[in-house]
């Protein structure tokens, strides 16, 4: 009994370590802005700085998969 608790001890304290060291590591993201408009189309001037205002948000970026040619059916 004292067999199975020790390995189940072992085992879930490991697990808890790999996902720890997975949590760490930094996700590649980039800063993407895109300048706000209103009704007609034209871009949106902040008052006080007359610079356009935008809209920011951070996206994650993904890996490109290089993947095999299908083959042709004869």
């Amino acid at each position: 009994m004292k067999n199975i608790l020790i390995s189940a001890v072992i085992a879930l304290t490991s697990l808890s370590f790999i996902t720890s060291v997975q949590a760490e590591e930094k996700k590649e993201t980039v800063k993407v802005c895109v300048d706000i408009k209103d009704k007609e189309g034209k871009p949106v001037k902040d008052a006080k700085t007359g610079k356009v205002k935008q809209s920011c948000k951070e996206m994650k970026v993904h890996k490109k998969l290089e993947g095999t040619k299908v083959p042709e059916k004869k």
